[in-house]
């Protein structure tokens, strides 16, 4: 079995958090045909536990624990340069050590990197074919963080916006491809560095569609008489954080004055303080982490995604289409996601509109909506399926172009961040 290298920001697992979906799904697919090099960071204590199960995927792994307090304080190094933070957030040098021996000792030919962060770790290794997954552009979440905060912090994201964004650029000059989470972002990637174009691309995430189902049966964690609202997500993740307060603020009183059974849960772990008061509101119910979160889409009414900040595809809004209930998204949470609207998922661009669309789901609910929502799904977000472009652009056939479905032929490397490694 050929070998690679993975890197990746986070643990890719457990599979159902956040960003850590795609990178877990980049690893099981890449491991079924190569023998996987895996180095990663551990950001949260809990996830040690899940060492011993990504281990089974891999040959060598390194893994090294990042503390994000001591991490945000390093990363104030920066300010003195030009640097963007958070390359010396994600700084490790027993990564950078552990990285150069893999790639000596295996003679890698190939990288995958995932994450902008995680490209300073092979930027000398020209002579393997390295590949870069964005996912996000990550400069523009910071352009948009600081259009909502005050200063001095408004002042700080624009920075980092700023010098994050010409990183990324050197990184897709040297690379051989970059690729993004949809076809949205990788058009906006290539008017922000129009020198890489001719090298972005994309790939769908995808869900498991078995896993997210609605034929199977799940505990109701919900009192009957409650008309449920629901929104999951990572609630220490601050578009998460803007978006339940808008929508407990703004849209919710108006939904309950005309359905005084509507409940709106927030359904995630690691809730804020911002998140957690939110739960002295009329209607309003903070559940912190649960085991599963199949239980609480299955019996709401309808998930709701009202993002005012985001990037990339929205994994809540998939996981919710693929269990057949209609979502009524934003415009920022439907970016990049190819449904039709008014039939598999619904858009509210404002306050009114949201309010109008659910208490209309409410009191007359449509089946047929989060219907042709899973067959969206099944249709077009498979893993197998879209996971073959990374096959591609790693073993190119001489000549083939960026959007070639030539097959992979030669050896693949994937690489993540680490300290403690086999």
């Amino acid at each position: 079995m050929q070998d690679i290298l993975y890197l990746t920001h986070r643990i890719p697992y457990p599979p159902n958090k956040g960003d850590k979906i795609r990178s877990w799904h980049i690893l099981k697919y890449l491991a079924q045909r190569y023998r996987v090099h895996l180095g990663t960071f551990v950001d949260d204590p809990d996830d040690w536990q899940h060492v011993d199960t990504v281990k089974k995927l891999c040959g060598e792994t390194c893994f090294a624990f990042l503390n994000p307090r001591t991490a945000r304080l390093r990363s104030l190094g920066a300010l003195a340069g030009r640097r963007p933070l958070t390359l010396d957030y994600y700084h490790n040098s027993g990564l950078q050590q552990w990285v150069g021996t893999v790639m000596k000792e295996q003679a890698i030919e190939r990288v995958l990197v995932f994450s902008s962060a995680m490209a300073q770790y092979v930027t000398g290794a020209r002579q393997a074919r390295r590949i870069i997954d964005f996912v996000d552009i990550d400069s523009d979440k910071w352009r948009q963080y600081a259009e909502k905060k005050p200063w001095p912090m408004s002042w700080l994201y624009r920075r980092e916006s700023r010098s994050l964004l010409g990183y990324e650029r050197q990184v897709a000059r040297e690379f051989d491809a970059s690729l993004f989470v949809s076809q949205a972002e990788a058009d906006l990637f290539k008017q922000l560095a129009p020198e890489s174009a001719a090298k972005t691309s994309f790939f769908n995430n995808g869900v498991d569609a078995g896993y997210f189902s609605p034929s199977h049966e799940y505990p109701n964690p919900y009192p009957s008489n409650e008309a449920v609202m629901v929104f999951t997500g990572a609630m220490d993740y601050w578009p998460n954080i803007d978006a339940v307060q808008w929508f407990a603020r703004e849209i919710l009183p108006a939904v309950l004055a005309s359905n005084p059974d509507a409940r709106f849960y927030i359904v995630g772990s690691r809730p804020a303080p911002h998140v957690q008061v939110l739960a002295t509101l009329a209607g309003v119910r903070v559940t912190g982490a649960v085991p599963d979160i199949r239980p609480y889409l299955a019996h709401a009414r309808l998930a709701v995604a009202p993002l005012r900040i985001a990037r990339g595809i929205q994994n809540k809004v998939l996981e919710a289409m693929a269990m057949a209930k209609p979502v009524v998204a934003s415009i920022q949470a439907l970016e990049g996601i190819a449904a039709n609207i008014g039939e598999e998922v619904l858009l509210a661009r404002d306050c009114e509109e949201f309010i109008a669309t659910i208490s209309t789901l409410l009191q007359h609910p449509q089946n047929n909506i989060g219907q042709a929502a899973r067959a969206r799904i099944l249709a077009d977000y498979t893993w197998e399926h879209n996971l073959e472009r990374v096959d591609e652009l790693l073993s190119p056939a001489p000549g083939v172009t960026l959007h070639s479905t030539a097959s992979a032929s030669k050896p693949i490397t994937l690489t993540t961040a680490g300290v403690m490694h086999e």
